[in-house]
This record gives C-alpha cells, structure tokens and sequence, in this order.
C-alpha cells in the first residue's frame, strides 16, 4: 500500500501554485496565503518579505491565511519577516490553519477566525533515510524544532507546556470556538461561515482531520492500534502509518 505521507506531498505539488494576493489602498494592505507552506511549490518566505516591502510604511497588513501547512522552517523564516513588520498585522483563518502554517498566523498582533474554520497543531515531522544515527539525529532535530513550537504557543494562548504538548501528540483540531476558548485565536470574524478549506488539500496523511474536511476520494486513515503503556499516541500513529506501506 502507497506511503500516505508520500501520498499527500505528491497530490499537494501537483495543484497548480497559488501564489500570494496582494492589495494596498489608503486604509491598509490585505495579504492572501492560500498554498501550502514551500519554497519550490507553495508560498515561500521570499514571497512573503517581498511582499512586506511592496507596502513599506502601510500601519495595517490584514493577512488571509488557508494553509495545511508545509515546510517548518519556511513557515519560522515568515513568521521572523511579520515580526519585523512595523504595522499591525492582523490574521485571519479563513479555511483551514494546520501545522505549519499555524506559526505563520501567531506571528501576528491578533489572530481573528472564521465560523467554520479549523486550526490544528501536531508534531513535528520528517522524511529521513540512513542509519541509526541519521535516525537519531533527525529524531533530535525534531525535538528541538517542537521546542521552538511549543514556546510559541504557550506564550500565545497561556497555557501550560505539558497542556501543549499532550495537544501535539494527539494531533489536534480546534474548531473556531474551540480556537477561541483555549487562546489560539483572539475572536470570530465578522463574516458568514466559510468553505474555504473543504476539498482543498489532500489531509490523508493527518490521523484526526475531521470528515468535512476530507476529500471524497480520499481513503479513511488506518485505524490507530492500542497505545500500550510504553507508546504514545503519536508513537501508534506513526506506527500504523509504517503498517500501511
């Protein structure tokens, strides 16, 4: 059977780009980030810092965001470009906020979601080929870049590491509201609910991506086997996507 990480970087490069939108007037600037997070075949951090210096000395970025996510580094490459912004950024998810993408987002001064929308939070992850000491190092690597990631988060919405963490491992979806209540997102858009997000991406690879998110065609992630006492949930993900191949 295919390998369903594999699976979701082909179908995803295969889309046609969508490059970033952008638009000044007197009021401010709005930006659209509506790709997946990638230097050769999404929206990259060249993109974004070009963009930022089109509209130099403009007090308010409204930045639109509809993202699965991609590259982690691309994504804190971005989020150092935003923090540098003078103005007040404003984000706004508007379909779908996940992985990645996520940093994008929390860079800004308030993040506003739509009715409808999601934001999730996972582990970070990799492909990797070699030894066991090319595992290991990968595995480090990954560890510290979760580090990085979990600060922002904590700083943003307050709570605790552990709480963050645990949010990590289990791969989770927050709804708008739930967004809201748990301090990813400041408040709801004052806009209708919005279907941005459905059919847009193929999430196969995600254990947890809620149904209505899912394309048709996609097939139903391999059940997760038992966490025994020694195996956390992410641990039995991986575990049953390795099963799958």
């Amino acid at each position: 059977m295919k390998n369903q990480l594999l699976q979701l970087h082909r179908d995803n490069a295969q889309r046609p780009r969508a490059p970033i939108n952008l638009a000044r007037n007197e009021a401010g600037a709005t930006l659209y980030i509506y790709d997946v997070i990638d230097p050769y075949w999404g929206v990259s951090a060249k993109d974004v810092i070009a963009a930022l210096a089109a509209i130099n000395g403009t007090p308010d970025l409204h930045m639109h965001i509809n993202s699965p996510g991609g590259d982690v580094f691309e994504s804190r490459a971005i989020m150092a470009a935003l923090k540098r912004y003078e103005g007040k950024v404003i984000a706004y998810v508007d379909g779908l906020v996940a992985s990645a993408a996520t940093s994008i987002a929390l860079a800004a001064d308030e993040v506003v979601i739509s009715q409808g929308a999601f934001f999730m939070i996972h582990n970070a992850s990799s492909l990797v080929w070699g030894d066991k000491n090319a595992m290991r190092e990968t595995a480090d690597l990954l560890e510290k870049v979760e580090g990085a990631i979990v600060s922002d988060y904590t700083g943003k919405t307050g709570q605790t590491e552990q709480q963050v963490i645990d949010w990590m491992n289990a791969e989770t979806w927050f709804s708008a509201d739930e967004a809201i209540a748990n301090g990813f997102c400041d408040r709801l858009a004052d806009t209708p609910k919005t279907s941005n997000a459905s059919n847009a991406w193929n999430l196969a690879a995600f254990a947890n991506a809620p149904q209505s998110l899912r394309k048709p065609t996609e097939p139903d992630p391999a059940p997760s086997p038992a966490p025994q006492p020694s195996m956390t949930r992410a641990n039995a993900n991986r575990l049953a996507l390795v099963n799958s191949l």
